[in-house]
């Protein structure tokens, strides 16, 4: 556990038995204000900046804002384990904490058909206590595969009404070191419409499974059953044949971007710098630019992409030679494993901008 006894974690938790149903929601004060809400990113050529600050990343809040006394605020941690727990606020930032630089991306609305790109898109650092840790201390039991998120907001989304946010992660995803318990975002604490005091972060996957004001893990030996599970938040998957199996909105497609040059850009005839940002689960291995729509790609060896490190989306880079005309731009991602941005018709399918050339 990272040279980081089991007794010094046990110092910050409480063993517990049996507890009243729901005493972590005492921590709630309101919601505030209640309903949808959603902030959009600025457009791809204005984020610039390898870190996203917080005042440019898209939010997305279902039922409401939660506003959580912190002195009261507890986490459980229960279910299918052999050690039920809860921990403070001040127990779990006496963890270890782990800082991690990872891209957060918004699936899009569930109510909506996933055929429209969005880049609705971020890299930011959080800063928390690895859940693997946590569960580790309770001691999952082989039986528990599935591990559920309940955040403390309440309230009523495309005309369905629940009690809490529910989401849910596979034990494999759950149990990998990049997934955080965050309590800070760019250094600085998380604020009310960013799921503070404490929310799962999850990395590789989209933010709706990054539970925002978070206050129980349930290691359980099935899917979650609200309705951001069984309603909300599947999708048909692209590569079934028959367009009827469904999957869970998880695993984050490969994507990426253009940054420069600008939409409607009128440029130099000469060498023209292209540059933007790729991201997925998977690393991307690739991103091929295209200077008519898709049509045709430059060679692979035009472009250079910087390697991932941890979960931050990629810069790629390239520099073509351009006579007067005009010209669409495009650039697509490939991962490790081989899959690749459709070309329309999906929420990550290419990006391209026209630009004149004189």
């Amino acid at each position: 556990m990272d040279m980081y006894s089991e007794a010094d974690y046990s110092q910050n938790v409480r063993f517990i038995g049996d507890l009243k149903p729901d005493f972590e929601r005492a921590a709630l004060v309101s919601i505030e204000p209640s309903g949808f809400y959603i902030r959009q990113p600025p457009k791809p050529h204005e984020l610039e900046t390898e870190i996203t600050d917080d005042s440019q990343l898209f939010q997305t809040i279902h039922m409401g804002a939660a506003v959580v006394d912190q002195d009261q605020w507890i986490l459980v941690v229960d279910g299918m384990v052999d050690r039920p727990f809860t921990t403070t606020l001040s127990q779990l930032k006496a963890m270890p904490k782990v800082t991690m630089t990872a891209f957060h991306e918004c699936y899009g609305s569930p109510l909506a058909a996933p055929i429209h790109a969005l880049w609705r898109i971020g890299n930011v650092e959080w800063t928390g206590v690895r859940l693997s840790h946590l569960l580790e201390l309770a001691r999952p039991r082989e039986a528990g595969i599935y591990v559920w998120s309940q955040g403390l907001e309440s309230g009523s989304f495309g005309g369905v009404s629940a009690d809490r946010f529910e989401k849910d992660l596979t034990i494999e995803k759950a149990l990998q070191p990049e997934v955080l318990l965050a309590y800070a975002i760019n250094g600085q604490p998380l604020d009310k419409n960013r799921g503070g005091p404490v929310r799962l972060v999850v990395p590789g996957w989209f933010g709706t499974n990054s539970t925002k004001w978070l206050c129980r893990i349930t290691i359980q030996d099935h899917r979650a059953t609200g309705p951001y599970t069984t309603k909300f938040y599947n999708e048909i998957d692209p590569t079934d044949p028959s367009g009827t199996v469904t999957r869970p909105v998880w695993a984050v497609e490969p994507n990426s971007m253009i940054v420069r040059p600008n939409p409607e850009q009128v440029l130099r005839r000469g060498t023209i710098e292209i540059w933007g940002r790729a991201w997925g689960c998977d690393e991307i291995c690739s991103v091929d630019i295209s200077i008519d729509g898709g049509l045709t790609w430059l060679p692979k060896h035009v472009s250079h992409l910087n390697p991932r490190v941890s979960f931050e989306w990629q810069l790629f880079k390239a520099e073509v030679e351009l006579e007067a005309g005009v010209y669409n731009i495009t650039c697509r991602a490939q991962d490790t494993k081989g899959i690749q941005q459709p070309l329309a018709g999906r929420r990550n399918h290419v990006h391209s901008v026209s630009v004149t050339i004189i």
